[in-house]
């Protein structure tokens, strides 16, 4: 069984994010970037499944700039097999990424693409969901538990109103969660090794997709910072201020 697991490089979670003087958007300029979180979690997930023998081929792809190829080292010393670079300076949207991945998954044949379920950075969780439609795939998103037999995947998935356990079809879309797994941290002969691991990299223009934004942001702002908190002498006044003040009763 192959897999493939898109990956995104992204602000490190660790670094608190700036916005640029004129507000339209997030400063990169020396920062650290990353592997996105959720998609440390899917490629975990996906090394753990080879591991059990269920999985014969881990490939990580990532679409963006020449230093995703960082990224994707980092992927291959966790434990993927190769990994592919989409490469674009262009920041393309959820639908354009989705449109990519088809276009790679056309290529690759895979039985399953297990990605994270959303990016730190945009946060849109859209892009799983678009892949599957593109692909006419059985999608189970936000996976907190993954078991995969044969052709089927069983898939628990963390929903409002607590867990919900479905099975799929392979192939099939799965989008991981954060309570599926803990990701390992890469070992220095892993990463020694991952030097030698194939890296393909490849121009999105060859694929043919339309990478022109559809969306225009018009600011971006920091939050407002948080007010400091106040001590009630009673339960009675601190319903009261609830109710009368927050207004959430």
């Amino acid at each position: 069984m192959k897999v493939l697991v898109p990956v995104k490089r992204v602000i490190d979670s660790n670094v608190k994010a700036r916005v640029k003087s004129d507000q339209t958007g997030v400063d990169l300029a020396n920062v650290k970037m990353s592997m996105n979180p959720f998609c440390e979690i899917a490629v975990e997930e996906a090394v753990r499944q080879k591991e059990k023998g269920t999985v014969t081929e881990i490939v990580a792809v990532s679409i963006g700039p020449a230093q995703a190829q960082e990224t994707l080292r980092t992927a291959l010393a966790m434990g993927a097999d190769r990994a592919i670079l989409v490469q674009t300076d262009a920041d393309p949207e959820p639908l354009a990424v989705a449109k990519l991945l088809k276009a790679v998954v056309a290529e690759e044949g895979p039985n399953a693409v297990v990605m994270g379920k959303q990016a730190i950075d945009g946060d849109n969780n859209a892009t799983g969901q678009m892949l599957a439609a593109l692909l006419d795939w059985p999608q189970a998103t936000f996976a907190s538990g993954v078991e995969l037999s044969g052709d089927k995947a069983k898939v628990t998935r963390e929903v409002d109103g607590g867990l919900q356990t479905i099975e799929v079809v392979l192939p099939a879309v799965i989008t991981a969660d954060l309570r599926l797994n803990e990701p390992r941290y890469a070992s220095l002969p892993n990463i020694m090794k991952a030097k030698k691991k194939p890296l393909d990299v490849k121009e999105a223009s060859a694929y043919g997709v339309d990478l022109a934004p559809r969306l225009k942001v018009l600011k971006v702002t920091e939050p407002p910072k948080r007010g400091g908190g106040i001590k009630v002498e009673t339960a009675a006044d601190l319903v009261m201020k609830l109710k009368n003040e927050a207004g959430v009763l």
